[in-house]
């Protein structure tokens, strides 16, 4: 009988585990599906990390596509995100639509205080960004942003490093972003029909890949703005893009320190990396993994620990949950907010030759 009981008590102490766990999955709504990253979140929901309450997509023969491959009910499908919201509640929105819509799915979901999170960048205009700004203000809801770079174990470390003074202050950052091109890798027709769209997406490479390293400059340097920007943009494949640039260089002026931001559609493979110069030793994150320290002549590469959040989920649900606050980290607003200013500064540095600075924006 006593065995019986402690095996009975096992049960129900598994069980409520298993309940805890699965209260603790997010139930998220989804806004569009023409962003080719979704298929991201879709792997995620097929292993069961996340729930979907919804997703809003006019596009029927996109929809259909999704349903096809991931064995998706009509049940979860909605003409439009306010359709979806006047049925469901979820705990978040995640954005997968053009970035110039990104305001829309902050103004349906900021009046029913459901939070946000979209895909890298906020937004394509600085008064888009201060709209949005405004709305999470006034409904006191969470706005974040999602890049494939914030959960680099890299990236994390070499903050982490900086902020111990492991290689003195910092004086220079470099990033390096980009690839052959989103046709040339094989993005969706639907996601390049944007993506390469001057209105939708903001802008080409310019946009597309200069985010990542005014994310991350803007993160290191604590949330501060550059003073100044200056970029030059290139057209070198206009028979592929006619309406974009495919290659930007970005410069970024601090106080103390400067920012070299290299974007691209034109490189022979997928390049992220990360370099940071201090005044005593440098920092080179290569990829997600491998990061290598060098202080005068002795190179050692670093082993790197596993950060605390290691996807946009965990991350969001920490936030949600009270466990941590964005304040100025990568996906917050004010730091993306910052990305906003900058990108459209080197947009129209490039196109009147000229330095930009950012307070008069």
């Amino acid at each position: 009988m006593k065995q019986l009981i402690r095996y009975s008590l096992l049960c129900v102490g598994l069980l409520s585990t298993c309940m805890s766990t699965a209260q603790q999955l997010l139930n998220v709504g989804v806004a569009g599906l023409s962003h080719d990253h979704v298929h991201l979140l879709m792997h995620q929901f097929k292993e069961g990390k996340v729930r979907i309450a919804g997703i809003a997509e006019a596009d029927t023969l996109l929809v259909a596509r999704y349903k096809r491959s991931y064995h998706l009910p009509d049940s979860l499908f909605y003409p439009s995100l306010n359709a979806m919201l006047a049925k469901v509640h979820p705990d978040a929105v995640l954005g997968y639509n053009p970035v110039a819509e990104h305001i829309l799915v902050v103004e349906a979901c900021a009046p029913k205080g459901i939070p946000v999170m979209v895909e890298k960048p906020l937004a394509t205009t600085v008064a888009q960004a201060t709209r949005i700004a405004a709305l999470a203000e006034k409904y006191h809801i969470p706005v974040l942003t999602n890049y494939e770079t914030t959960w680099y174990s890299t990236n994390q470390y070499v903050y982490d490093l900086v902020k111990k003074d492991a290689v003195g202050p910092v004086r220079k950052m470099i990033v390096h972003d980009g690839h052959e091109g989103p046709i040339e890798i094989g993005c969706s027709k639907d996601f390049t029909n944007w993506l390469t769209d001057p209105l939708k997406n903001g802008g080409g490479a310019i946009v597309d890949f200069g985010c990542y390293g005014a994310n991350l400059m803007t993160w290191l340097m604590d949330g501060k703005a550059p003073i100044a920007v200056t970029a030059v943009a290139r057209h070198i494949k206009p028979s592929v893009y006619p309406k974009v640039d495919d290659d930007a260089t970005i410069l970024l002026e601090y106080p103390d320190a400067t920012g070299i931001i290299e974007a691209s559609w034109n490189w022979p493979f997928s390049i992220k990396d990360w370099e940071v110069f201090g005044k005593s030793g440098y920092l080179h994150a290569l990829n997600a993994n491998q990061l290598q320290q060098r202080k005068r002549d002795s190179t050692q590469v670093l082993t790197v620990p596993v950060p605390a959040y290691t996807d946009n989920l965990t991350y969001l649900a920490a936030v949600l949950n009270g466990t941590i606050k964005p304040g100025n980290d990568l996906s917050s607003l004010n730091n993306n907010l910052i990305v906003v200013k900058i990108l459209e500064a080197a947009r129209k540095s490039a196109k009147e030759g000229k330095r930009q600075v950012i307070s008069s924006l």
